[in-house]
């Protein structure tokens, strides 16, 4: 019996590890650009997919994870209009006739389908698409739903509970880009050696380490300007057996005590102990730091930034969505906030 439950929930994951991220990203603009302009998310599906639609609404108007204010998430399945609508017209209609109800130009309207041939949600998009607004699918690879729609995404497999599943995650994933975007911290992530601080090559006494004269009053700048800051940085010296974690700890206290001393507030420390040989996915260029980051954070990656020293840190900015500010010897962390900053 074991078997068989690891194996639907192998291919559960292998559903939802294939669904294209820039469809998911696709379908998360596409809501924000409505909600940024003051209209509306419309969600409809049958059956479970009406249950999900009924979630992911909510999860706007109400939260997913950031305390924020409401999002206009709307829902058309509402029993009292189903069953009226139904009733005196025909079920094929009971998502059309609340579209011409209540959708205007602008508007999200996000249609859910296993099959992708769900009559009524197909008439209802079309009748959106009449009205100005952007239509959005979330169906399996069959059906001609996700033709007609503005923005598609497919979950590739013909199981209809994993076609279920699979676009339930990706809501739920928009939803958390959706908060962030709208309405997350800007940040900027910095590198901590030849950074912050001169490089001291595995680092392993406190008495070693100094931040750099100026980067205390370059990070108040930052502060003011209301980002986070926030260090991600390798730590390879623990895994290697030159430092614990408790005196790295100690050096990551030391470092916020003279950056607090010069005016600045570093906000939090992310660091990777893992050697290069150890695959990890936290070590830079892997985004684990920056990941964690985000979510405890609630960090919009788009308007943050990432200042390091090496390749490695550029492409860990960029892989989280960050704008890239590389330093070296003739261009200093100020330099780098100057840019920022427009200085």
């Amino acid at each position: 019996m074991n078997d068989i439950i690891r194996q639907e929930l192998k291919r559960s994951a292998e559903a939802i590890t294939g669904i294209d991220p820039e469809q998911i990203r696709a379908a998360a603009d596409a809501m924000i650009a409505s909600l940024k302009a003051g209209g509306q998310v419309i969600f409809m599906g049958n059956g479970g997919s009406s249950a999900d639609a009924q979630h992911i609404s909510a999860e706007l108007s109400g939260r997913y994870m950031m305390e924020r204010p409401a999002m206009a998430g709307v829902c058309l399945s509402n029993i009292a209009p189903v069953t009226a609508i139904g009733n005196d017209y025909s079920y094929d209609m009971v998502f059309k006739r609340q579209i011409e109800a209540i959708c205007r130009k602008g508007d999200a309207v996000v249609g859910l389908s296993t099959s992708g041939k769900s009559k009524n949600v197909i008439l209802a998009m079309e009748a959106a698409k009449e009205r100005g607004a952007t239509t959005i699918s979330f169906t399996g690879p069959g059906g001609t739903m996700k033709d007609i729609a503005d923005v598609a995404v497919t979950i590739n497999t013909t199981e209809t509970p994993r076609i279920q599943e699979g676009y339930f995650v990706a809501c739920h994933t928009i939803c958390g880009i959706i908060e962030r975007e709208m309405y997350g911290k800007k940040a900027v992530f910095l590198d901590r050696d030849n950074t912050i601080a001169p490089d001291v090559p595995y680092c392993s006494d406190p008495e070693d380490f100094s931040v750099f004269e100026y980067a205390p009053e370059q990070i108040a700048r930052l502060n003011d300007a209301g980002y986070l800051v926030i260090v991600v940085t390798n730590q390879s010296g623990i895994g290697r057996g030159y430092l614990d974690e408790e005196t790295l700890a100690k050096i990551h206290e030391k470092m916020k005590a003279q950056v607090a001393e010069g005016g600045g507030r570093i906000d939090d420390i992310f660091h990777c102990p893992h050697m290069p040989e150890d695959g990890c996915g936290c070590r830079k260029p892997e985004t684990g730091m920056g990941v964690a980051a985000v979510r405890k954070h609630g960090i919009n990656t788009s308007a943050s930034y990432m200042v390091g020293d090496a390749e490695k840190d550029m492409e860990f900015g960029r892989a989280i969505g960050c704008r890239t500010v590389r330093v070296d010897g003739g261009f200093t962390l100020k330099d780098a906030v100057d840019q920022i900053l427009g200085s």
